[in-house]
């Protein structure tokens, strides 16, 4: 496939002709290739979706590790006119009606990131204005190499308040199931 042309604007329809064995997001519109997962970032990716997945067994809301394919609409469920599309490292989404045979249309409840040196402005400041705009009500920020996670909750103002920020010997109780919590010390590897 010829590689997308930076005057272009992008679409889901778009993405859906792309190879399957390559990894893409476009927002605005603007495709951004992502780049093959560290071992590092798998295994923290693996410690969280693990803890998640384990205290959401039996229960309605389901954890959705990446590759998983997230659309956020503006209104239009028409593929050419969705120019969010998301493959975050977890999504959780409680309502199934978003759930369809390509991943979840709409924003999930609860997505996670964890960044490599090469995402750190497209989590901080793309994803997290697009999460923020699109109402997810709870983006974390894992960073691998400090050890520490930024928990940013939406606000009844439908913006995200002030992150709580932990480090790898701290639990985080999880704003959307406040009756669990995540426990670092099982996240971030060992030296």
């Amino acid at each position: 496939m010829p590689l997308p042309q930076e005057e272009r604007k992008y679409s889901f329809a778009d993405y859906l002709t792309w190879p399957e064995n390559e990894r893409w997001e476009i927002i605005d519109g603007v495709p951004y290739m992502q780049a093959a997962p560290s071992p590092i970032h798998q295994e923290v990716l693996n410690n969280i979706n693990v803890q998640f997945h384990n205290y959401l067994v039996g229960k309605p809301c389901k954890v959705y590790p990446a590759p998983f394919c997230v659309r956020i609409t503006n209104g239009s469920e028409n593929n050419e006119d969705i120019k969010k599309v998301f493959e975050p490292d977890i999504s959780i989404v409680c309502n199934k009606s978003k759930i369809d045979e390509k991943g979840c249309l709409g924003a999930p409840d609860l997505i996670v990131e964890v960044m490599s040196p090469s995402s750190v402005k497209m989590d901080r400041v793309e994803k997290f204005n697009s999460y923020e705009k699109a109402g997810v009500k709870e983006y974390w920020i894992v960073e691998p190499q400090g050890k520490i996670v930024s928990v940013f909750v939406l606000q009844s103002n439908s913006r995200y308040g002030r992150p709580e920020i932990y480090t790898e010997d701290q639990k985080i109780t999880v704003s959307i199931f406040p009756d669990l919590t995540v426990d670092l010390s099982m996240v971030f590897p060992s030296e």
